[in-house]
């Protein structure tokens, strides 16, 4: 099916009825996913700098509100509205795949992820601009393609090329149909600018590397423990659980946390499992390239870059693939 530009504005109008619609745009000059406001969504050029993940998984999310005392009580905080992400991209869309394995499959179910995952439609795009430092091909990842989006969308010049990969999705279609025409849109062609070694051989192999001091020494040796890593990476799911207590009753909640920060590991008792920095990259990588897969059978990282572009100490984790290739190396 094909969809001119033109007509884009009124399918997001469909998409807003009743429902929150995020769109890339800017908010303080920072290209990230907004409530849309009626403007042209940002669907070219590079990704957003900042990922979709917010959305399923909020930075600060209230969780139960509670009262101590002789009438002692818990209530879950239930505030899940109808929610569409229109035009993220591949790797964006992998993110929710490894985020689902960890808050909905594998034998354990987070209620509150689960309930914004049932609410969301996403609606994917293909990729139109891979950045400086985007390597999803290297993961195992197709740019022009997003086969577990509810639709997709293909450019190809004037109009969009739609297909619905879900019955969600097919049943969202029906609402667009009178701008939607019969014929085929070409498949994009857009390719990543980088392509480091990364294979399901070597993230076999990678947990052997894990005691070789001198190799974790020079590519942890940069590395200043800020956390930007994990707060523009696409997967990073730790969080910590705090409560805001007023006397007698409060709230809890949860905000995102990261392996990066030194008292991450920190125990009650005041031991750290991971008291150097060397501990918590070399956890953070081989989570991200072997450790994942070996419980999920895909690897965390999804090749979108962002926390190549946005370290301040110019950590690269594709270099460190590369690396890591060559030490591997049978």
């Amino acid at each position: 099916m094909r969809l001119n530009k033109k007509d884009l504005n009124k399918i997001l109008s469909i998409l807003a009825e009743g429902r929150e619609l995020f769109v890339p745009g800017q908010v303080r000059g920072i290209k990230q996913f907004k409530l849309w406001e009626g403007e042209a969504p940002e669907l070219d050029g590079e990704n957003t700098i900042l990922p979709p993940k917010d959305i399923l998984f909020p930075k600060t999310e209230k969780m139960y509100t509670y009262k101590t005392g002789t009438e002692a009580e818990i209530a879950e905080i239930v505030d899940m509205p109808e929610r569409i992400i229109f035009g993220l991209r591949a790797c964006d869309m992998r993110s929710i795949e490894c985020m689902d394995s960890v808050f909905i499959r594998e034998g354990f179910e987070d209620s509150f992820y689960a309930r914004r995952r049932a609410k969301s439609l996403i609606v994917a795009i293909a990729c139109s601009g891979a950045g400086v430092n985007c390597f999803c091909e290297s993961m195992g990842l197709d740019p022009n393609a997003a086969p577990s989006a509810d639709i997709f969308l293909s450019d190809g010049g004037d109009c969009y090329g739609v297909e619905a990969n879900t019955e969600r999705g097919a049943a969202e279609l029906k609402k667009w149909a009178e701008y939607l025409t019969e014929g085929d849109v070409p498949k994009s062609e857009t390719h990543c600018s980088l392509a480091p070694a990364m294979s399901r051989e070597l993230s076999k192999k990678l947990t052997g590397i894990f005691d070789d001091d001198e190799l974790w020494q020079e590519v942890t040796g940069p590395c200043i423990q800020c956390g930007t890593c994990s707060f523009v990476c696409p997967t990073c799911y730790c969080f910590d659980i705090n409560q805001a207590d007023a006397g007698g009753e409060g709230v809890a909640f949860r905000c995102w946390d990261s392996c990066m920060f030194s008292d991450y590991n920190q125990n009650a008792g005041g031991h750290n499992t991971r008291p150097t920095k060397k501990q918590r990259l070399r956890n953070r990588y081989l989570h991200k390239l072997a450790y994942f897969n070996e419980r999920h059978g895909m690897e965390l990282c999804v090749g979108c870059g962002r926390c190549i572009s946005k370290c301040p100490a110019h950590l690269d984790i594709a270099e460190f693939i590369d690396k890591t290739a060559e030490v591997c190396h049978d």
